[in-house]
């Protein structure tokens, strides 16, 4: 069975009234948080794993089974450490009961860390605040419960190619074995939408073969930089690295398309969906990766069907 999943943020929840608002990534600016300093973090950080309940909840009253949780929970989280946190311990038991509540549904939870993680990078403190961003999504997986394995991926992409492809391929498989076992179990890369990046083919036989990181294929993406292969064929070629793991896949469509303006980048994500994605015969786990969200996933199951 596909089963369909969202990012982040739920429309409808977050579009609530101001007092009874559901969202996973209350956040702040710079200067607030040197203002207000880790004890506002926390609390917006508590406030946000309570949220996340609800969303595991609420995505089960509409059978939905797969859900990327926002990289924001942890307000500036780089500049402290989790265990730091005043309501830590609140956090914690509230993240276990959250993970347990999505394991006793059967629900995914995944995450994809910004683009400004860049393992592939020649600049060791480029290297170092990823390798901190990282390991603070293993650390959430940890506290929510979550397998140690590619179930729960932590899904990046190897950042750019800085004009030396091979010199940067190299450094994302090093750096690779400089993460925890938190994140190493769980890592996953993407194929790039650049033909100057990275295609499937590319990550196949420069990062999987070499590190065994399996490829999360973005259809997306494939049309932009599909390194001389098929759709079908590239598809397959990542499904392949997940092993037993049920492998995700990515799914969007070209906001330029929908809405007939050649001033947007096509390769930007469209607001919903018009037509399904082919899985070629496989099974998988789907990501849409619409900005209707929720909404979008609800438009895919009719067009599915």
């Amino acid at each position: 069975m596909i089963n369909l999943g969202y990012a982040c943020i739920n429309t409808k929840l977050s579009g609530l009234p101001k007092s009874k608002r559901i969202t996973t990534n209350r956040t702040m600016i710079k200067r607030t948080f040197q203002q207000k300093g880790i004890k506002y973090a926390s609390e917006l950080a508590l406030a946000n794993v309570r949220d996340l309940k609800k969303i595991i909840q609420w995505n089960e009253d509409h059978n939905i089974k797969f859900y990327r949780m926002s990289s924001e929970m942890f307000p500036w989280a780089s500049e402290y450490n989790i265990e730091d946190l005043p309501d830590f311990e609140k956090i914690a038991r509230i993240m276990g009961e959250a993970g347990d509540l999505a394991n006793k549904y059967g629900q995914r939870l995944t995450t994809h860390p910004g683009p400004f993680n860049k393992l592939a990078s020649p600049k060791e403190r480029v290297v170092l605040a990823t390798i901190t961003d990282l390991e603070i999504h293993g650390k959430m997986m940890d506290l929510l419960k979550q397998p140690r394995s590619h179930q729960a991926k932590i899904n990046i992409h190897v950042g750019a190619a800085y004009g030396d492809k091979p010199m940067a391929l190299g450094n994302f498989n090093r750096n690779f074995e400089r993460l925890s076992d938190a994140v190493k179990t769980r890592l996953t890369v993407e194929n790039d939408d650049k033909k100057s990046l990275y295609s499937t083919k590319e990550l196949y036989e420069e990062v999987y073969q070499k590190i065994g990181t399996p490829i999360v294929f973005d259809y997306h993406h494939h049309k932009f930089c599909d390194g001389d292969l098929r759709e079908q064929d590239a598809l397959a070629l990542a499904l392949s690295t997940w092993g037993q793991t049920k492998p995700v896949v990515h799914y969007s469509q070209s906001r330029s398309v929908e809405h007939n303006d050649t001033k947007i980048r096509e390769n930007a994500h469209s607001d919903s969906y018009w037509t399904p994605f082919n899985p070629h015969g496989f099974i998988f786990d789907c990501m849409l990766e619409a900005k209707h969200k929720e909404q979008a996933l609800f438009k895919m199951r009719q067009l599915l069907t």
